[in-house]
């Protein structure tokens, strides 16, 4: 009994409780003091006060005592009902709660959580065990830090969120537990049910509206090809396969114009197109009614989360690209990036040189207008790309305009073309620039024109872009999504052969009956002859136009052939190369060539793979060269493989035929893996 006396005094108030209990003792002090200057003034006034101040202090030390005890007492029982009304909410709080060791053994849980997990858990195993995601790899860290996850549970999908509580000190307070000093703290983890919401929003996504746009990219050549009568007949068969396939996802098809479609469909939808890899595409080639040429389409679809307007805009983004990619093939636009389905079909060239003429017509507009004229080609320049910027130079030369070409390195395979300009005494010094000199000299009044290359990151110097507003782009390479986006003139061909082919067509309509010197149409013949295996791929009834416009110009073929003859050193290392092929799935020649003792080892790798198509069954050839700390590939096709939607996976593209990449390093068998691993998917996937 006097222990619990002794332990009750030690109790004390604090606070403002303890200053409001005071406050009568402290009235009785002012009284006090109040009393003694009534006494000092009068003697009996005073000592009247003096007793009503001693019976009002006595009965607030009385009052003060007996109210300790009494709030105490009631103290402690709020505190324990408080407790327990605390407990009881948590326990029966509507959200799962627990409690865990920072190991992940549990010490205290509410009832929802025992009844989500099914059974009460054993205190000495962790939680990982009845929810794998909640391990102690993605415990907090840090007392300020909180961990969200979402857990997959009980066919139900939960979001975690998980805190650090500290019990700072819990080691000082009893003998019950012991724990690490470092480690005082504990795991509280509260789940809540997000299965509904996610579903709610997953269907709200879903009824969104896809805009999309549909071109038959070769209606012009397809109508041509079948009689007059029978033309109705194809564009309606054409019209109902686009319906039909629209309809089975039941979308909205709006025929605009006689080859061009404006479609609209839920994104759930789009979804299953997406899946069959937008078989459409192959379902109108079957349409067959005596039309030589079958009709292919161009397919591009937008997808914004902000507004519709703007998935139409992406719509538009989508067809403008699958159309400067060739045609026959899907692209979808979104704010991630650009998906490309399809474009296994190389694009039909088109016999009119309409758009040519246009190309021309302004380029010679932004020719006269500017006063310094730069003209560059992709890093590493070949024949084509040289020949194309020296057309480019003749261009200018036609309207009195200064051009330079602008060009780093020049491989040993261009150098006897090279060297060809360097020794003419009719050419300047300050034809060939370096790109740091192009630099120094651009200015706002200067224009930049690229060949050969439409990808801003291969070109030259990608710095020289952002020196002019006035950007020229003449490429036959398919456009890729990092295309150089801010050129005022963008003529870009895929079904051109070359670069050269594209500048001859263009110089016809530059200047009337211009002369091009000798020199110059053999370096663009040479263009011709390199990109297209002396005229064995890709060419068209265009590129042998091309080719004799510029050999009546004068361009000397056997000097041309000369110039290109490879020396002892080059032709073994190429015979080594084809010497280490090796066939992948019975229809790919995969070669290497490394420690190669030669000027160009790319240069010799693409001719090598060239020379590996010869060889029966192989259906695609890939050379990989090490050449300055990388490995170049060069890959190459007759006409069953697309080899540029492979390059692509490897971040490189190119033609249909012949396109190639880079990898930034040097380790010859891992650039083969990447490459098997590449082909393997498309393979499993259908898109070779």
């Amino acid at each position: 009994m006097l222990e619990k006396k002794n332990e009750t005094e030690k109790l004390k108030l604090r606070g403002q409780l303890k200053m409001y209990i005071q406050w009568p003792s402290i009235m009785a002090v002012l009284l006090i003091a109040m009393n003694v200057w009534v006494y000092i003034i009068d003697h009996r006034a005073g000592s009247l006060m003096g007793i009503f101040v001693l019976i009002y202090s006595l009965i607030a030390l009385g009052l003060y005592f007996r109210s300790k005890t009494v709030l105490l007492k009631d103290l402690v029982e709020f505190a324990a009902q408080y407790g327990i009304v605390q407990n009881t909410l948590l326990k029966e709080l509507t959200l799962p709660y627990a409690i865990l060791m920072s190991d992940g053994k549990t010490i205290w849980m509410n009832d929802l959580f025992k009844e989500l997990l099914g059974c009460k858990p054993r205190r000495d195993v962790p939680i990982s065990k009845y929810i794998p995601e909640l391990n102690r790899s993605i415990f907090p860290k840090e007392l300020q830090d909180t961990v969200e996850m979402d857990v997959y549970f009980a066919d139900r999908e939960f979001k975690a969120e998980l805190r650090q509580v500290s019990v700072e000190g819990f080691n000082n307070t009893g003998l019950l537990l012991q724990m690490p000093a470092e480690k005082e703290y504990f795991i509280a983890v509260h789940l809540q049910d997000v299965t509904d919401l996610n579903r709610y929003i997953k269907e709200n996504e879903e009824q969104r509206l896809v805009a999309g746009l549909i071109y038959i990219d070769n209606y012009d050549e397809v109508i041509n090809s079948v009689e007059e009568v029978r033309q109705s007949l194809l564009m309606a068969l054409v019209d109902r396969k686009i319906n039909q396939y629209i309809a089975k996802v039941d979308g909205i098809v709006k025929k605009m114009e006689t080859d061009k479609y404006f479609i609209v469909l839920k994104k759930q939808y789009f979804k299953e197109l997406e899946a069959d890899k937008f078989s459409l595409l192959d379902d109108v080639k079957s349409v067959n009614i005596g039309n030589g040429i079958p009709a292919t389409l161009s397919i591009g679809l937008g997808l914004s989360n902000d507004a519709y307007s703007q998935g139409y805009n992406y719509a538009r983004v989508a067809i403008d690209l699958a159309l400067a990619r060739g045609g026959d093939q899907a692209v979808i636009k979104d704010s991630h990036g650009i998906t490309y389905y399809g474009g296994k079909r190389e694009q039909t060239s088109k016999n009119t040189r309409v758009k040519a003429r246009v190309k021309a017509e302004a380029l010679r507009e932004f020719i006269t207008l500017k006063d310094r004229i730069f003209v560059m080609g992709h890093k590493l320049t070949d024949a084509d790309a040289f020949g194309a910027a020296i057309g480019i130079c003749r261009a200018a030369a036609s309207m009195e305009k200064k051009a330079y070409v602008v060009i780093n390195e020049v491989s040993a395979s261009l150098r006897p073309l090279y060297e060809c300009f360097i020794k003419d005494s009719n050419y300047s010094e300050g034809l060939f620039l370096k790109s740091a000199q192009a630099i120094e000299m651009a200015d706002e009044n200067s224009m930049v024109v690229v060949v050969d290359t439409n990808r801003p990151k291969m070109t030259e110097r990608e710095e020289l872009l952002k020196k002019t507003k006035t950007i020229v782009v003449l490429d036959h390479h398919r456009q890729s999504s990092d295309n150089i986006e801010n050129a005022l003139l963008s003529y870009i061909e895929p079904y051109a052969s070359s670069a050269c082919e594209m500048v001859a067509e263009v110089l016809q309509y530059i200047v009337d009956d211009i002369k091009i010197p000798k020199i110059e149409a053999s370096s663009m013949y040479a263009g011709i002859m390199i990109d297209t295996n002396n005229f064995v791929n890709h060419t068209g009834v265009r590129t042998f136009e091309a080719a004799a416009f510029l050999r009546r110009c004068g361009a000397d073929i056997t000097h041309v052939r000369k110039m290109f003859r490879d020396d002892m050193d080059s032709y073994r290392a190429k015979a080594e190369i084809i010497s280490s092929a090796e066939v992948y799935h019975k229809k790919f020649a995969i070669a290497r060539g490394t420690a190669l003792k030669i000027e160009s080892p790319t240069i010799i790798g693409a001719q090598a793979a060239n020379e590996l198509l010869d060889i029966n069954n192989i259906k695609a050839s890939f050379v990989l060269t090490e050449y300055n700390g990388r490995i170049y590939v060069s890959a190459r096709s007759i006409d069953e493989v697309n080899v540029q939607i492979i390059m692509e996976r490897l971040g490189g593209g190119g033609h249909m035929n012949a396109s190639g990449a880079q990898f930034d390093h040097t380790d010859m068998n891992e650039a083969i893996s990447s490459l098997m691993k590449v082909i393997d998917d498309m393979i499993k996937g259908g898109d070779i």
